[in-house]
């Protein structure tokens, strides 16, 4: 009988505004039970120094550049962390065995063999006194694959174990946005990709005209009126990429620039239509050929609860995908992603394939996550 172990995951997604925590009971393979999940937000202050630092990597050149403000953004994230673990640890009973630590995404270009997650392991263990697993996409790169998405195999169990019909798509809609299919339960035949924006272009619009960090409910986007002619050039723009057909994005792929002269809840109601646009065209393309019957999409990421978002998307889609939020089938929406990281790191302990051909392009099913004890 295979071993469960108590892993913690650490998610602090491409929005940059805290820290979904979220320990399971696992054996890394075939079964979960959620234990904790808690959100920890970060202050306003450090919110924009993480915004305005990425804000100024454009290159893999650029991490060299700001190499010393990055080091201490680094260890102030890292010291952030472990009050998030040591909280966690203060109100629990249970050991923890692991904590799987996503860091925050500074910089990712698949092309270039780079993404760069900024987080110290080996610094949160020493503080933390736990194994930590860290730098779960290095692996996947060097076996040919993009380093993302990486929830899959999560998705596979998560589906499974709550016996959701199949076949099942879960389309997350963080700052990016990426789908995975299930049509089996054979990891190998898991399917996902990236699809594009999911809520950073409106969350980068409400910051930029200081109205918030997020477009709550899409009620700004609801109050305006899409650009009809900004929205068709930058649709144009985004078909017209080189690589559009890759399997990852980063928030960099995509830009507000091209609205200009426009009112601030219009601006709101043409990003909210762009990206609801991209995702019900890259949802068709993806399950194209793969789906000739009705399939339940559920929804997972702060962009399910985007009511305008969450309608775009419904009126662009064919009739036999129904869209769903995660949370209908008992599944917190919220913590998805941190329960996935939880998961990675006892498939990392164990050396167990995190990543697969059709989820992030790797050449075989590859293991990931660098293990660390620092006390």
């Amino acid at each position: 009988m295979s071993k469960n172990y108590y892993s913690l995951g650490l998610m602090s997604g491409t929005s940059g505004d805290g820290v979904d925590a979220s320990l399971i009971n696992s054996d890394g393979g075939s079964n979960y039970k959620v234990e904790i999940n808690k959100y920890f937000e970060y202050e306003n202050n450090f919110r924009q120094k993480i915004h305005s630092l990425k804000d100024e990597i454009y290159t893999a050149t650029d991490l060299e550049t700001y190499s010393t403000e990055l080091k201490a953004l680094e260890k102030e994230l890292t010291i952030f962390h472990s009050k998030v673990v040591m909280d966690i640890v203060k109100n629990t009973k249970m050991k923890i065995d692991f904590v799987g630590f996503h860091g925050q995404t500074i910089f990712h270009d698949p092309s270039k063999k780079i993404s760069k997650q900024i987080g110290d392991g080996k610094l949160l263990s020493q503080l933390t006194q736990t194994t930590v697993v860290y730098d779960f996409r290095q692996n996947d790169i060097q076996n040919g694959g993009e380093g993302a998405p990486l929830a899959p195999i999560f998705h596979n169990v998560l589906v499974k174990q709550n016996k959701i019909e199949l076949p099942v798509c879960i389309l997350n809609i963080g700052g990016i946005s990426n789908v995975t299919i299930i049509e089996d339960y054979e990891q190998n035949n898991l399917k996902s990709r990236d699809l594009g924006p999911g809520n950073c272009l409106i969350d980068a619009w409400v910051r930029k005209n200081k109205k918030g960090n997020f477009d709550e409910d899409g009620a700004f986007a609801a109050m305006g009126k899409t650009n009809d002619l900004m929205l068709n050039q930058a649709l144009d723009n985004f078909d017209n990429q080189p690589d559009k057909n890759r399997l990852s994005f980063d928030t960099k792929d995509f830009d507000i620039n091209f609205l200009r002269g426009v009112s601030f809840e219009d601006g709101a109601a043409t990003l909210t239509d762009l990206s609801g646009t991209i995702i019900a065209g890259g949802l068709f393309s993806f399950l194209r050929n793969k789906i000739d019957k009705s399939c339940k999409v559920l929804v997972s990421g702060g962009g399910r609860k985007n009511k305008s978002l969450i309608q775009n998307i419904n009126s662009r889609i064919s009739k036999n995908l129904i869209i769903k939020p995660i949370d209908d089938f008992g599944i917190d929406g919220d913590y998805v992603e941190s329960q996935a990281f939880a998961f990675l790191a006892i498939r990392s302990f164990l050396k167990l394939p995190i990543s697969f051909p059709d989820t992030t392009g790797c050449k075989s099913p590859t293991t990931g996550g660098e293990v660390v004890k620092n006390f």
